[in-house]
């Protein structure tokens, strides 16, 4: 692994769960570590354990972030938060994410859809320039295996309220939204110095199945990854010098592996991104 000594990271959803995990191990490998999270309740304690953890050594400290990404007025409130700091961004991991939970985001996404992708989406387009000129940067997002689950892309249904009486397919759609993400987004950044990874973290008993209906939600726990377990691809995307000359790529159990078909689609890969951008843009009018 390279070292992360005097680096910055941002990872978001890091008061529970994976995210938690790798908060933690950035900081304990020298990074200066942003968890952006909504509630600041839930996630000081965290903040305050880390910090805790490296008091004694001479490495990173961590810091909560304001960032609820349901809503694009939080998402660009957060970034400025970081960007008035003057800092450099060396990792950003959009780890943030959840399943099963309906309704409409703030902005008006399907809820998993406009968390999972349309936060991020945004937040890492504000946090671009100062990856680029951090360089060399990261960007890791946290997809899923079930991104292999859609057929074809529905862009009728990440404008309406969620269907599914479970939220999994609306899950399997916002999860194929990430890796489409990271290969349009990858395809941008060539020859910038900041590479980007998607991966699967296994399935991983963590919170973001904390809205399945019951009894969905006790039967799947038993066989899930711990959440340390978890992290480990997403700290491999973030820190290894072997995934340092990669970019564009999908991960699961810390290599390189194989997306849907669908993930492949550089034509869908584009749409998604141009129709991205026009909804961001519409909603800042």
């Amino acid at each position: 692994m390279g070292s992360m000594q005097g680096k910055v990271a941002i990872v978001t959803g890091a008061n529970t769960g994976i995210g938690r995990e790798t908060a933690l191990e950035l900081a304990r490998q020298g990074a200066q570590v942003f968890l952006a999270c909504r509630s600041q309740a839930k996630t000081q304690p965290v903040v305050d354990e880390i910090n805790r953890q490296i008091h004694d050594q001479d490495q990173g400290k961590a810091e909560f972030l304001p960032l609820d990404l349901g809503s694009f007025d939080s998402v660009r409130r957060c970034a400025e938060l970081f960007l008035q700091k003057g800092l450099p961004l060396h990792v950003l991991v959009n780890n943030a994410g959840l399943a099963g939970n309906k309704g409409l985001t703030d902005s008006g996404f399907e809820m998993t859809f406009g968390v999972c992708h349309m936060g991020h989406f945004l937040l890492t387009n504000l946090l671009l320039d100062t990856l680029k000129q951090s360089a060399p940067a990261r960007i890791v997002v946290v997809s899923s295996k079930m991104h292999k689950g859609p057929k074809r892309f529905n862009f009728a249904a990440v404008k309406s309220p969620t269907k599914s009486w479970n939220g999994v397919p609306e899950y399997g759609q916002a999860k194929l939204a990430n890796v489409l993400f990271v290969k349009a987004l990858a395809k941008r950044l060539e020859g910038t110095g900041v590479n980007v990874y998607a991966l699967h973290p296994g399935v991983v008993a963590s919170d973001v199945w904390r809205a399945l209906p019951w009894p969905l939600d006790k039967l799947i726990k038993p066989f899930m990854l711990s959440t340390a377990e978890g992290a480990k691809t997403s700290l491999y995307c973030a820190m290894s010098d072997a995934a340092a000359g990669q970019s564009g790529l999908y991960y699961d159990e810390c290599k390189v592996a194989e997306p849907s078909a669908l993930a492949l689609d550089e034509g869908l890969a584009e749409e998604l991104w141009s129709k991205s951008e026009g909804w961001v843009e519409a909603a800042s009018r």
